[in-house]
């Protein structure tokens, strides 16, 4: 194949592809085969129409892989049904204190006896009394499943879009049955491997820190790094370098050529057998194909490996490849196993950074001084480049990155990695000589890490933007090109300026007297924002995990900074119930301004004011008023909530946390006489809430829950729901429709927009 005729396949089917992706909703996968004979029909009848069947075959491809992948998911009807399942350990499982979390690839499954059509991954947790889990084990486990669900709130991760692509069918934890036993099963693995090379690594390093970097250099174990090691990377731009990449493939690559050089300079009647040049690309290969296996076989590594193979394959036959040549072939590889790769943050930032070194960084002889050209052209061009992408992805990008990466990238690489890649050879060769090794690599880690934290904390090293348009991605990579054109190109500079709707996207704000409320999708718990033309309230965060999960940092700071909102203003909370408190320490650190409020100060992690009845101010001409509890109110219950009534000049909303019904006749009376308000329903829902008479006393215009997807409260309870029904007010779930937004105009009615569940409707969502 020309070099640019796999470079316009790669593309068509790329095209092809994301198209599917694209759509709300599969068709029968059956339309996929008159699709792809017409592909077939256009590559024989016309060949010059070659990307056009590739962009038929593309849709046509997707199009089956993701119906399958769809069909592979756990059966709505057995959500919460109990299923027993036998399967292998997949990746390394993670044991902490509060549960193991691992992955099983079911082998068998089945329902009261009956077998069951289950196969692919599960995602388990097992809480209490967990044995010690080893990597590919066999086991046989009753599990309580349901299928994947996400989250859908305003800069947060799609989760179920995580699962599709990386083939998970069902998320549950094990029940308690005597018939759960480990079963017979293979001996070794790679992951098996994997996990007994981190043990070695973990007793031979003291410092536990030290020992969780060389684990993720070295085989990709990132279970010793916590959360705020993964904020310190961020905030440096350097996650990709953390876990094994790439670029540590392409280097494990030329450790192999420097192999056969060697064999071939100790044995030189070798090269009467083999040719030099085809045994070291075949050396290689093989190694990075080892080391790639010793990652786990992720993204980056792939990519890298198939790049690898096209360039060895290539050497070995005597014919030259370029590196687009061999690049375009390795997104057609991916693309053909897994199109569904797509869906992945990595297969973007991987392709688009190589593409842009091979378009835009060009060599300047050799040496030294060119070496450390283009390092650092290089990370200027990857930081710029791969912005555009990084804030498309995440919502945010460090500043700081690229002079981050100039340190990490030769240290890491040329460095620390070889040092841990030479202590894990004696590891298996001779263990006594290489604990001095992985010392010497712990040391210039930890130095290294040193230096990250003190990064971490510069101005920029955190640098969020509102959620990203398409049209503004698309520009600003475009921009980036422009910026990074040979010499030669005329006005290269105004590629800056295509990067302005990213950098300065429009920002809306309420009118004078009018305000915008979220409730956010945080599951079983409650996060609401209001916002008026110049102040932001944030009511209650969503609860905090003994795993570390914290829903403050996943969910209500990506939703402050995806909205646009730069500053919050007052953090009330309305109690200290976990599901609604437990995010309160991650905001109030993140905004230290805000004033606190809380209807159980002394149940706070973080110094709170009390919020009393009589409280009230002002923004932007919308009123606040606490309405409950009462001053000198004592006790520890859901009726000391801080019940907080917000008007508008169009409306107003009621925010009771989770009072329950004795008290909400005396709330009922506090809101006073005005228009209907929109009400937040009182405790998700519960059966001790939303009394007939405090529906009645109110007869809000709109009823908005915050409950979990299939909660094990049963919130909201039926009978709660029929109480709305009866009095003709509209009753929405977030776990239903994910996060919430009401307007609140100063010259019209509240106006409830589409959840952002049906804001972004996607087939994977179904």
């Amino acid at each position: 194949m020309a070099r640019h005729g796999a470079i316009t396949a790669a593309l068509a089917l790329l095209a092809g592809v994301l198209l599917v992706q694209a759509w709300p909703r599969l068709p029968t996968p059956w339309i996929g085969v008159p699709i792809a004979l017409l592909a077939a029909a256009c590559a024989w009848r016309w060949p010059r129409w070659r990307g056009l069947s590739c962009l038929l075959f593309g849709i046509a491809w997707a199009l089956w892989c993701g119906t399958q992948a769809m069909q592979a998911r756990l059966p709505r009807a057995l959500e919460g049904r109990d299923v027993l399942v036998v399967g292998s350990l997949d990746g390394l499982p993670l044991a902490r204190t509060d549960a193991s979390r691992f992955t099983l690839r079911v082998e068998s499954a089945s329902l009261d006896g009956r077998p069951l059509a289950l196969h692919g991954l599960v995602i388990v947790s097992w809480y209490e009394g967990a044995p010690p889990l080893q990597p590919c084990t066999r086991w046989r486990l009753l599990l309580r499943l349901k299928r994947p669900r996400a989250l859908l709130d305003p800069g947060s991760a799609d989760s179920e879009r995580s699962a599709l692509e990386r083939g998970t069918v069902a998320t549950g934890y094990v029940r308690e049955d005597e018939g759960n036993r480990r079963l017979s099963g293979p001996r070794w693995c790679v992951d098996g491997a994997r996990a007994a090379i981190a043990d070695g690594i973990a007793a031979r390093v003291r410092n536990p820190h030290d020992a969780a970097l060389l684990r993720a250099f070295a085989v990709g174990d990132t279970r010793g790094l916590s959360q705020d090691d993964w904020a310190v990377a961020r905030a440096n731009g350097v996650s990709h370098l953390i876990a094994i990449s790439g670029f540590h493939v392409g280097v494990a690559a030329v450790f192999g050529v420097w192999l056969a050089w060697l064999a071939y300079a100790l044995w030189p009647p070798l090269a009467l057998r083999l040719p030099r040049l085809q045994a070291q690309a075949a050396a290689a290969l093989g190694v990075a194909a080892v080391y790639s296996a010793l990652a786990g076989f992720g993204l980056p590594t792939v990519r890298t490996l198939l790049m690898i193979a096209v360039v060895a394959l290539a050497r070995c036959s005597r014919r030259g490849s370029s590196g687009a040549q061999s690049l375009a072939l390795a997104m057609i590889a991916i693309l053909l196993a897994d199109p569904l790769a797509v869906l992945a943050a990595g297969f973007w930032l991987s392709f688009v950074g190589v593409a842009f070194l091979i378009l835009c960084l060009q060599a300047r002889g050799r040496g030294w001084r060119a070496f450390l050209h283009e390092l650092s052209a290089g990370q200027l061009l990857m930081t710029v480049a791969l912005l555009p992408l990084t804030l498309w992805f995440f919502g945010q990008a460090s500043l700081v990155g690229a002079l981050s990466n100039l340190v990490a990238v030769p240290l890491v690489s040329f460095v620390i990695v070889p040092c841990a890649l030479f202590g894990v050879l004696l590891l298996l060769l001779c263990p006594p000589l290489a604990a001095p090794v992985l010392w010497v690599a712990a040391q210039i880690a930890h130095a290294q890490w040193w230096l990250f934290e003190r990064m971490a904390s510069w101005p920029g090293a955190h640098w969020y933007q509102p959620t990203v348009q398409l049209h503004a991605l698309l520009l600003a990579v475009a921009g980036a090109l422009w910026l990074f054109m040979p010499r030669g190109v005329p006005l290269r500079w105004l590629g800056a300026v295509l990067f302005l709707p990213l950098l300065l996207p429009p920002r809306s704000a309420p009118a004078e007297g009018a305000f915008r409320l979220w409730v956010l999708d945080v599951g079983q718990g409650l996060a609401v924002l209001v916002r008026t033309h110049e102040h932001l309230l944030v009511y209650d965060t969503g609860a905090r995990y003994p795993s570390g999960f914290d829903l403050g940092e996943a969910v209500v700071l990506p939703a402050i900074h995806a909205l646009g909102l730069p500053h919050v203003d007052t953090l009330m909370i309305s109690h200290g119930d976990n599901d609604h408190a437990g995010g309160a320490q991650t905001v109030a650190e993140a905004f230290p301004r805000a004033r606190r409020l809380a209807g159980e100060p002394v149940r706070m992690r973080v110094p709170m004011r009390p919020c009393v009845a009589g409280q009230e101010w002002q923004w932007d001409g919308v009123r606040f008023r606490v309405l409950s509890p009462a001053p000198g109110r004592g006790g520890r219950d859901n009726d000391s909530s801080c019940v907080l009534l917000v008007e508008g000049r169009g409306g107003r909303v009621l925010l009771p946390g989770d009072i329950s019904s004795k008290v909400e006749q005396a709330v009922a009376a506090a809101v006073g006489a005005g228009p209907a308000p929109v009400l937040v329903v009182p405790h998700h829902g519960s059966k001790t809430s939303s009394g007939a008479a405090f529906i009645a006393a109110l007869h809000p215009s709109l009823a908005l829950v915050s409950a979990g997807w299939r909660n094990r409260f049963g919130h909201p309870k039926p009978e709660v729901v029929a109480r709305y029904a009866e009095a003709g007010v509209p009753l929405f779930n977030t776990a239903v429709q994910g996060a919430v937004e009401v307007e609140f105009p100063a010259d019209g009615p509240p106006r409830r927009l589409p959840g952002w569940r049906l804001q972004q409707p996607r087939y994977w969502r179904e």
